[in-house]
């Protein structure tokens, strides 16, 4: 769970795209919190079951209710493929 206090975090892009088999996940932001990212996938993925109308999503992502939003998606399947830090922002250097 996350321990830290200030728990808002800020997404600046988000995209999905198919590649032959292969759905992907593209996420911009602040920071992210614990499991952030499965929610987010997991919600998408009942957007494309049709079980989350699409444009429940801006509410989702802004009603700081877990309770809105899908499961979270299992780890499986999910790689992280990239990490940019703005260097001006890393605490100690």
């Amino acid at each position: 769970k996350t321990q830290v206090k200030d728990t808002v975090r800020s997404i600046y892009r988000l995209s999905v795209r198919k590649e032959e088999e292969a759905i992907i996940l593209s996420i911009t932001g602040s920071g992210f919190l614990y499991n952030m990212v499965r929610i987010i996938a997991g919600t998408l993925i009942e957007v494309g079951r049709g079980a989350i109308p699409p444009e429940h999503m801006p509410a989702i992502l802004l009603g700081r209710d877990r309770s809105l939003a899908g499961p979270t998606a299992p780890p499986q399947g999910l790689t992280l493929m990239n990490i940019d830090y703005i260097t001006d922002n890393i605490h100690g250097r």
